[in-house]
């Protein structure tokens, strides 16, 4: 028996999963709101009381917290694991 063999077919075979592709650009309002509630946050540049600043929202609208600039408010969503996108 050989044992540096790459020969496997004896173990399980993991599904094969069809990724597919969307350009997130062309979702409806409630798409988006569903697509990753819990993984994705955006950010959108604010002025609040006369200063520039960043708010964070989850993926429905829901206001999370707002950032004195843009790093710190990219630094905040992945500190919690999600992923930050742009909101111009």
């Amino acid at each position: 028996m050989n044992m540096n063999s790459d020969d496997r077919s004896d173990l399980p075979q993991a599904p094969v999963q069809e990724i597919v592709a969307f350009d997130v650009r062309h979702l409806s309002e409630q798409q988006l709101a569903a697509l990753g509630v819990s993984h994705i946050a955006y950010l959108k540049p604010v002025m609040v009381d006369g200063v520039q600043g960043f708010a964070i929202h989850a993926a429905d609208g829901t206001p999370m917290a707002v950032a004195g600039n843009r790093e710190v408010a990219v630094a905040a969503v992945m500190q919690h694991e999600m992923l930050p996108f742009s909101v111009h």
